[in-house]
């Protein structure tokens, strides 16, 4: 299995910190490890999203690649399909991810029934996409749309490069695509029209 590629931990930004190093430190664990996966469940202990654990671990193992590898809505109900803040959660997500050294972005679902699930748990949530699969609707969550804000215009390939917001109640990352072209992708986190 010497061509696959091993990615460690697999869990929340809160303690990944810790965990890169346990096995980073270790030569004969680290040198079987080309990336290490997290997620953005931090609020199980009371917590923001920890955005910075994700750049120290950048800084200390460049060498290794950070992949978020699940992130969802929880707590699913019909009535807040369209519900704004949980397509920000994603674009907030991405821009600080990907400024701090992410290589890779990919929700836990991308499609989930009308009940939020098939889960075993009983543990629904929201996904981008929704079927319904009564009526065969599909239904298109503000995540959907955030996503593609992203997918659309960063090719595979492409590099992160400098970006940095004007106003302070934007935020931002731009990349370097394969073909030349540079993306800039832009986020207003408020109601209000910003110039910038």
């Amino acid at each position: 299995f010497g061509d696959k590629k091993i990615t460690v931990w697999e869990h929340n930004r809160d303690l990944l910190l810790q965990r890169a190093n346990a096995i980073m430190e270790d030569p004969e664990a680290s040198k079987y490890v080309w990336g290490i996966g997290f997620h953005w469940y931090e609020s199980w202990s009371g917590s923001k999203q920890m955005f910075e654990n994700v750049g120290m671990v950048n800084e200390m193992y460049p060498d290794k690649k950070l992949i978020f590898t699940e992130g969802c809505n929880e707590k699913f109900d019909a009535k807040k399909y369209q519900f704004w803040k949980n397509g920000q959660r994603y674009g907030e997500s991405m821009i600080k991810d990907f400024n701090n050294g992410t290589v890779a972005w990919t929700d836990w679902n991308i499609l989930l029934d009308q009940n939020g699930g098939p889960n075993h748990v009983k543990n629904f949530c929201f996904a981008p996409i929704h079927g319904d699969t009564n009526t065969g609707e599909l239904i298109y969550t503000p995540s959907y749309y955030f996503i593609g804000h992203f997918s659309k215009f960063i090719d595979k390939g492409a590099r992160r490069i400098s970006s940095a917001a004007s106003r302070s109640q934007l935020l931002t990352t731009s990349f370097l695509n394969p073909n030349g072209k540079v993306v800039t992708v832009v986020m207003n986190k408020k109601k209000k029209k910003i110039t910038y």
